[in-house]
C-alpha cells in the first residue's frame, strides 16, 4: 500500500506554490509504500534509526521469519538477547521489548493514538522509550498516512527545501514559513522534497553552504 493523495492536494499545492509546482510536474505521482499495522511499524521505525535502508530491511526479515507475524505477543515472550540476535543494537532491542511488554499490559493504549489529534500522537508516541520527535512523526505519515505532516527534523526535508528555493541555510523561522504554505497537505509536499533531495530532479543543487576542509 502506497501513501494516498490525488489531485485535491496536488492543484492545492500547485496554486500554493510555484516553484513545488514545478517540481510536481517534474516528478509526476510519488509512490512511498506505507504500513498500515501501527505495532510493527513502531518497531520498524526504532529498528531503522540511524542505519541504512538495506539494513533496516534485513533485521525486519529476520524478525518475521522468527516470529511469523511481529506484534505485542511474539516480541514481548522474547529474549531482549533473541531481539538483538537479528542484527540491532542491545537499547534498540530493550526499547521494542519494553514498548511490546506496554501494549500487551494495556499500559500503552496503543490503537488510542489512531485516534488522536497529531500533536497528541506525537506527545503519546514520544513518551515511549526510543521514540523521539521525529519517528513520531513519520509514524503518522507512513502509518496513519496523516495529511499535513512537516518535519524539521528530517534532514532531506531540509535539503530538499534548499534545493527548490535556493537557500543556504533552512532555520525555524523559514520552515514554518513554508509549513504555513503548504498546509493541511504538508505530507504530500514532504513526498516531493524527498524526491528532490534524492536526486529526482538532476538540474536542482544543494545551495548549504560547503563545509571548509580542516
Amino acid at each position: 500500500m502506497y501513501f494516498h493523495y490525488g489531485m485535491n492536494e496536488v492543484e492545492y499545492l500547485k496554486a500554493k506554490d510555484r516553484a513545488l509546482g514545478e517540481v510536481i510536474e517534474k516528478i509526476g505521482h510519488v509512490e512511498r509504500e506505507t504500513d498500515t499495522d501501527l505495532f510493527s511499524s513502531v518497531v520498524h521505525h526504532i529498528i531503522g534509526q540511524q542505519i541504512s535502508t538495506k539494513a533496516q530491511a534485513t533485521i525486519w526479515t529476520r524478525m518475521k521469519e522468527q516470529f511469523g507475524e511481529v506484534n505485542a505477543d511474539s516480541i514481548a515472550g522474547a529474549d531482549v538477547g533473541v531481539l538483538q540476535s537479528f542484527g540491532m543494537t542491545f537499547r534498540k532491542a530493550e526499547y521494542i521489548k519494553d514498548f511490546a511488554e506496554k501494549v500487551k499490559s494495556g499500559a500503552f493504549a496503543l490503537q488510542e493514538v489512531a485516534r488522536m489529534p497529531d500533536d497528541e500522537a506525537i506527545r503519546a508516541l514520544v513518551s515511549l522509550k526510543g521514540i523521539g520527535v521525529w519517528t513520531a512523526e513519520m509514524i503518522l505519515l507512513f502509518c496513519l498516512q496523516r495529511p499535513d505532516i512537516f518535519s524539521f527534523d528530517d534532514l532531506a526535508i531540509q535539503r530538499g527545501l534548499r534545493m527548490v528555493y535556493h537557500h543556504r541555510k533552512i532555520d525555524r523561522k523559514l520552515f514554518e514559513k513554508y509549513r504555513r504554505r503548504f498546509s493541511p497537505y504538508c505530507s504530500v509536499a514532504s513526498l516531493y522534497f524527498w524526491a528532490v533531495a534524492g536526486g529526482a530532479i538532476p538540474d536542482l543543487k544543494d545551495h548549504a553552504p560547503k563545509k571548509r576542509k580542516k
